[in-house]
């Protein structure tokens, strides 16, 4: 495949940084081996939880690398196809590229074992990364990839509430073999059959994440659960959820960290604030979109202590009116001493051109009027020169197009701004996780074998890295303010593929 290599300027992700090699394994479990931790009725007809899992795995690891398109690739082709709509100029490039596409490979050794913890606590830490319309549970692979290459076990979910291009459901008890989910084409703007909408996906994703929070709980207590994703029958009829019993920091309240991108974001904002807050005092018109149960071990789990990181939070879906109630609550670090030193929000320069969207964000995150002026606030920054997409994975594979149609620049180093971001608040709120690199860190004239522990310049407020750019949190005191406007925001051709789009208010 020879002539691939020399039309496509991006042949391969580049290398994670971190100190480990990376491995990944599929999962998908039958939700009748999950426990609900709520008393709601499943919101859709959905026989499993889909995820992918990229770990520490050991050194001497040599196994296949991950197809980025899984199986079946034609399908997923045309998907994507459809889902960016004839008349977006991404969709041309993209479906130039097809056998591209079908032999592009996240870096990770599939089905590797994993490595023992170094911790003090001889567990990972673990990260629930949810994604975005558009993405999948491979879409963000390197921002994931890279931070398992640090020491974290990152759990990607596959969502199932048509925000995929297709998702294929695999039921082998069933006489249909395959269950199909197609991409559910909903508007952008407000309104109310678009919040009923997003309202409905979002009780889907946050049953998905609780399901998936159970089988953690499940797989770390070696409890037997079986896996019929496709991959699972490439280990030889090895059991690859056993290895990872007693390795996985899950059980302690506020161990787990909580991420997403764009409306996984949303996801993440609206599963924290459903599970922290009771809603006994609720009025009658918030319609909660979750409830677990008080004796829940995700009740128990999310304090205000999880670390919460927000990508490029797209605030519409968590606008709705039947949740008001819920939006005009703070974020639950806001009630311990630390504050918002666990938020991290990170925008695109397009979503921080988007006014209202970056307003609203800031009023997500921001330290409550209540809480005393010393608490700490929010880190909420943007790298210059990004686009909405460079916080996945198709700022890399289209490097040559993204800086074209968008003016996107440096790729590979927003995303290890990201990283970076990420890592440092994780060390901050006492989390283990290995040291950045010193060529991560861009220091000049300095031994790469130099051990530097913190990253503080990257939460700095004072911009010392270039081109990363403080936002600050004038929004603070403002969390509890509902006359917030919610704006029209991008259009159809933005977010209907969130990792494709950018949107710049001024042209609205």
């Amino acid at each position: 495949m020879t002539w691939l290599k020399n039309i496509n300027p991006t042949p391969a992700f580049p290398a994670y940084t971190g100190p480990h090699k990376v491995g990944s394994v599929d999962i998908e479990i039958p939700t009748s081996e999950l426990e609900n931790p709520s008393d709601d009725a499943p919101p859709a007809d959905l026989p499993t939880v889909a995820f992918r899992v990229f770990y520490p795995c050991r050194q001497d690891s040599e196994q296949n690398a991950v197809r980025w398109i899984p199986s079946p690739q034609r399908e997923y082709i045309a998907a994507y196809a459809r889902f960016l709509g004839a008349n977006s100029a991404f969709a041309g490039i993209f479906s130039l590229f097809p056998q591209l596409l079908q032999y592009t490979s996240i870096p990770v050794h599939s089905n590797a074992d994993i490595l023992e913890p170094n911790t003090e606590s001889k567990r990972w830490p673990v990260m629930i990364f949810s994604h975005g319309l558009g993405g999948s549970r491979n879409a963000y692979s390197h921002i994931c990839g890279s931070l398992a290459s640090h020491g974290i076990v990152v759990v990607a979910p596959d969502h199932r509430d048509g925000s995929s291009p297709i998702n294929f459901i695999h039921t082998p008890d069933s006489k249909e073999k395959t269950k199909r989910v197609d991409y559910k084409r909903i508007d952008h703007k407000p309104s109310t059959d678009v919040y009923n909408a997003r309202d409905n996906q979002l009780r889907i994703r946050l049953w998905e994440m609780g399901l998936i929070h159970d089988a953690l709980l499940k797989i770390d207590t070696r409890q037997r659960l079986k896996n019929v994703a496709e991959d699972a029958t490439k280990s030889g009829g090895k059991d690859m959820l056993t290895m990872f019993s007693h390795l996985l920091s899950v059980h302690e309240p506020g161990s787990i960290s909580f991420a997403g991108h764009s409306f996984g974001a949303a996801t993440t904002v609206q599963l924290v604030k459903s599970v922290y807050h009771t809603s006994s005092n609720a009025p009658a018109s918030y319609k909660p979109l979750f409830v677990p149960r008080s004796n829940s071990a995700l009740k128990a789990q999310i304090t205000p202590y999880n670390p919460v990181i927000l990508l490029d939070l797209w605030t519409l879906p968590i606008q709705s009116p039947a949740t008001a109630w819920l939006r005009n609550k703070s974020m639950p670090s806001y009630d311990a001493p630390s504050g918002g030193s666990n938020l991290l929000a990170i925008l695109s320069e397009g979503f921080f051109k988007w006014s209202s969207n970056m307003q609203e964000t800031k009023r997500v995150v921001a330290r409550p009027a209540s809480a005393p002026s010393s608490q700490p606030g929010p880190h909420i920054f943007y790298p210059i020169a990004s686009a909405h997409l460079s916080q996945s994975d198709f700022g890399i594979l289209f490097p040559w197009a993204t800086a074209k149609v968008f003016g996107a620049k440096e790729p590979e180093r927003v995303l290890r701004l990201n990283a970076r971001a990420v890592l440092q608040v994780l060390r901050n709120s006492g989390i283990e996780v290995a040291n950045t690199s010193v060529a991560d860190l861009e220091f000049e004239g300095v031994d790469a074998s130099k051990v530097i522990s913190n990253d503080d310049s990257i939460l700095s407020k004072k911009d010392r890295v270039r081109g990363w750019i403080n936002i600050g949190d004038e929004a603070t005191g403002n969390a509890n303010n509902s006359e917030a406007k919610v704006g029209t925001g991008p259009g159809e051709a933005v977010l209907q593929g969130e990792a494709f789009g950018q949107t710049v208010e001024a042209a609205q």
